[in-house]
């Protein structure tokens, strides 16, 4: 690791972005306030603002309306190479007539440094990356992963405030993209530079980033954590979006000082401490992961299914099961001699399992 580059994060504020492409609606009202040395991921589908939200936050894109401010510092009216931000895009854009080294230290030479202290400065980033024995090579003759870690150290070679990512890992197989996600993370952690990435895997962004912003539609659905994202998801399109839920549409009812209950056409009920976020008695549809549903012989304060399929799965048993509404669920539970297994045709009683989030929507 290097001895001598360390960046000290800085705030990046996003206050009520929006941007007209076109004369569609590319991003609309978006405000983000991402902490100093924090890792936030901006997650959606393809076409929903968030490669057009990050080349704003890098001066690539001036946006219709709003303000980013970097450290505090409003930017707008400053061009890409005074905001402090590097962007590491998807297709690495290295040069292929220069060698790793000269990639590197492309930029500190465009800004005016010494060729000696560029050579320095290039020699620490590849350090940094793992790439120093590749210094002399071209970009042909690396591979897809050691071309990343040459376009990393390129762009933290002129010391960033900022680290933007755009898609980094989407060329890469599977296995290398896991192997890069946790040296990109490591190195972020270690130098504490602020990072935004850029992502459609959902997978990618619960595992690297403190907080993710949903997108939909050129708006932020939902900020927050990995962990409360998945829990309680913000509305039905991050539910869905998010992981694997069931939607099961039923009626709400409140209880009293006993919380809440779901109630559905074809029978049954479950029972919820809290509805959240819609607590309007009526029609709503309950979101669900499948580990948090439970599985028991058919009863009467169960919800009545029967199951279609079982699928083992590792340590685990997925079952497909068709509810007496005509609707379908998927129930995660651990494979372990303590739960009951049961097979195609069987009847059964659906739960929530005790302590279980479960999210309620308007239907």
């Amino acid at each position: 690791m290097p001895t001598s580059f360390h960046a000290s994060g800085v705030a990046v504020e996003l206050d009520q972005i929006h941007h007209r492409y076109a004369g569609a609606v590319a991003v609309e009202s978006v405000s983000l306030h991402i902490g100093a040395g924090e890792l936030v991921a901006l997650l959606g589908p393809s076409g929903c603002g968030k490669t057009t939200l990050l080349r704003i936050v890098a001066g690539l894109m001036r946006q219709s309306g709003g303000t980013v401010r970097i450290g505090g510092e409003a930017v707008d009216a400053l061009p890409t190479n005074e905001r402090g931000a590097g962007i590491v895009f998807q297709s690495y854009a290295l040069f292929p007539h220069m060698t790793v080294e000269a990639n590197v230290a492309y930029g500190l030479r465009a800004r005016g440094v010494s060729s000696p202290e560029a050579r320095a400065t290039a020699a620490e980033m590849l350090a940094m990356v793992q790439m120093s024995a590749f210094s002399k090579r071209y970009p042909r003759e690396l591979s897809g992963g050691q071309q990343q870690r040459v376009a990393l150290a390129r762009t933290l070679a002129v010391r960033p405030r900022v680290l933007l990512l755009d898609e980094p890992f989407a060329a890469l197989d599977k296995n290398l993209r896991l192997d890069m996600q946790i040296e990109i993370r490591r190195i972020q952690r270690e130098l504490g530079i602020t990072t935004i990435l850029v992502t459609h895997d959902q997978e990618e962004a619960m595992s690297m980033a403190d907080r993710i912003a949903v997108m939909h539609a050129g708006r932020v659905e939902q900020f927050d954590t990995p962990e409360a994202i998945y829990d309680r998801p913000a509305s039905l399109f991050v539910a869905t979006f998010i992981g694997t839920a069931n939607l099961l549409p039923g009626r709400l009812a409140r209880h009293d000082g006993a919380g809440f209950s779901v109630d559905f056409d074809g029978g049954g009920r479950l029972a919820l401490a809290e509805a959240s976020p819609c607590s309007r008695a009526g029609a709503v549809v309950l979101a669900t992961r499948p580990e948090h549903l439970a599985l028991a012989p058919a009863s009467a304060d169960a919800v009545p299914a029967t199951v279609e399929m079982v699928l083992p799965l590792g340590p685990s048993l997925v079952y497909e099961l068709r509810l007496a509404s005509g609707g379908t669920a998927k129930v995660t539970q651990p494979r372990t001699a303590e739960l009951p297994r049961f097979s195609a045709g069987d009847a059964v009683g659906l739960r929530l399992r005790q302590g279980s989030p479960a999210s309620v929507f308007a239907g």
